[in-house]
């Protein structure tokens, strides 16, 4: 009797394993789509009920800003700044110097002003300079950023707080989205990004495995 019913039991317990439950595992959760000059509001992220998750993720929403070229030709690994969408070396030709702002006589203010001159397609914003040696973000993963945005020996000791504000309202940080001429902006708006990067915050700062990208 009990020879006759085992089949029928191993089907059924095969059967049950093959349909998880709602508490069973589950992938990841699917975000809006949006456009590559789009960016996602911290809104989209709601459904990603772990906190920390969810931090991870509205940092690599928050990376498609930090690694666009716009923002990474002034964060090099090196002496000169880049530039172009390609990230080719500054041409003239250009260097660091002892505080980010060029060397005496090729300072950056002789070209770059307060604003984008649109006749010469020369770029410009206050306090035009390269990001701290320390602040390097060429060739850097969104790992590799995170990490060393929120160490205050690499970050020119800044808090998060502060982190969260330069952000959202640095007027350097907000030309990416208004560079002139007919260059590509960074995605979404300063006002947006600043959310996103607030929200990073608020959920724990978490910084998403290494090799995960937007």
């Amino acid at each position: 009797m009990h020879q006759r019913l085992l089949p029928f039991a191993v089907a059924f317990v095969l059967a049950g394993c093959g349909n998880p439950t709602a508490d069973g595992p589950k992938g990841p959760t699917a975000l809006r789509k949006v456009a590559p000059n789009e960016l996602r509001a911290p809104s989209d992220f709601a459904s990603i009920e772990d906190t920390r998750e969810r931090s991870r993720a509205l940092f690599l929403e928050a990376s498609r800003v930090f690694t666009h070229p716009r923002c990474v030709n002034c964060h090099p690994n090196g002496d000169i700044p880049h530039q172009g969408m390609n990230m080719q070396l500054h041409d003239p030709p250009s260097v660091r110097g002892p505080e980010g702002h060029g060397v005496v006589g090729m300072e950056c203010t002789s070209c770059h002003q307060d604003k984008n001159v649109e006749l010469t397609r020369v770029p410009g914003a206050p306090h035009w300079a390269l990001a701290p040696i320390e602040m390097a973000w060429v060739g850097k993963s969104p790992r590799q950023i995170c990490e060393q945005m929120k160490d205050p020996k690499r970050n020119g000791g800044k808090s998060l707080a502060a982190i969260v504000e330069h952000n959202a309202h640095d007027a350097l940080v907000g030309w990416g989205w208004h560079p002139g001429a007919d260059r590509e902006p960074v995605p979404g708006t300063q006002e947006q990004f600043g959310a996103i990067v607030a929200a990073w915050a608020e959920f724990g700062a978490e910084c998403p495995a290494e090799g995960a990208k937007p």
